[in-house]
């Protein structure tokens, strides 16, 4: 037996149609199409999920948990096997030197406001020379190993970048007045 495009259909049943309401009363979900009378939830445009009748919801009950540090530095995690992958498949050039632009034009670094930090999973046969702002032992052991070299460049946290702008930190300002 030989198909045709035209020919080809879903199983029975496998696609329901969607109920329309509102259609009349013979057709079972007419007149208040199946919100039953009156009340928040049969008006439109309610969304209800955690509400307790005025009573606190439970979510804000619970103590909160955790903590965002707004000074943490924010590096793009690149690993060896990655920037290897990149190389072969034409992205990098070995002979310049791979910075954090070159990594994002390749796609490796996504976001990483304070640079690019390396690290040494996967494994890179290529001889390069590569400038970030972080690398692991392990990963500048690895390039070193194959003749090649990585220079980390300090970054300046935010938190320090704000006292900087500042211009002075608030025990200066003190020792300023008393002299």
């Amino acid at each position: 037996m030989t198909f045709k495009l035209n020919d080809i259909r879903d199983n029975d049943g496998a696609r329901k149609g969607r109920m329309r309401v509102g259609r009349g009363i013979g057709s079972g979900k007419g007149k208040t199409a199946g919100r039953g009378q009156k009340g928040a939830k049969a008006r439109s445009g309610v969304s209800i999920n955690g509400f307790e009748g005025g009573q606190m919801p439970l979510h804000m009950r619970i103590p909160k948990r955790g903590f965002n540090n707004i000074f943490a530095s924010d590096f793009a995690i690149v690993n060896l096997g990655a920037v290897q992958k990149a190389i072969d498949e034409g992205k990098l050039d070995v002979n310049a030197t791979i910075d954090h632009a070159a990594l994002k034009a390749a796609g490796l670094a996504r976001g990483g406001k304070d640079g690019v930090r390396l690290l040494a999973k996967g494994e890179l046969t290529a001889k390069a020379s590569l400038l970030v702002s972080g690398a692991s032992k392990s990963a500048i052991e690895a390039v070193e190993k194959i003749g090649g070299k990585v220079d980390v460049i300090v970054v300046v946290p935010a938190a320090e970048k704000a006292k900087a702008k500042k211009g002075t930190t608030l025990a200066a300002k003190k020792a300023a007045k008393k002299a």
